[in-house]
């Protein structure tokens, strides 16, 4: 894969948590709205291993942005990737967020 035309990177936790709770089905629903949504030179996935966040799963985490998404499901991974190119995609489901050089656990109102 030419990497050189990607501009966000999606980890979608495979871990046996996450598994449990839904994350294959995540992985399938963020790659299906990629197809459809004519991304597939701009956003990348990768399927990884735990991310030790298991209490929190199924989780996804977008890269550069350096935000963590807690208790993914299908739905959740086809908005994701809809918001993408928001200033906070998919802020309902986020965890952890990066800013001045650390990372911020976002505070559920």
């Amino acid at each position: 894969m030419n990497m050189q035309e990607v501009q966000k990177h999606v980890l979608i936790c495979n871990g046996k948590s996450c598994c449990k709770n839904g994350g294959e089905e995540v992985a399938e629903a963020i790659r299906d709205q990629i197809k459809k949504s004519g991304y597939t030179k701009f956003i990348h996935t990768t399927k990884t291993l735990c991310n030790g966040q298991c209490k929190n799963g199924a989780i996804t985490i977008l890269y550069p942005d350096g935000i963590w998404y807690k208790e993914m499901d299908e739905e959740s991974g086809r908005k994701l990737i809809e918001e993408i190119n928001e200033e906070l995609p998919l802020e309902q489901k986020v965890l952890l967020y990066y800013e001045e050089q650390h990372f911020i656990e976002k505070k559920t109102e």
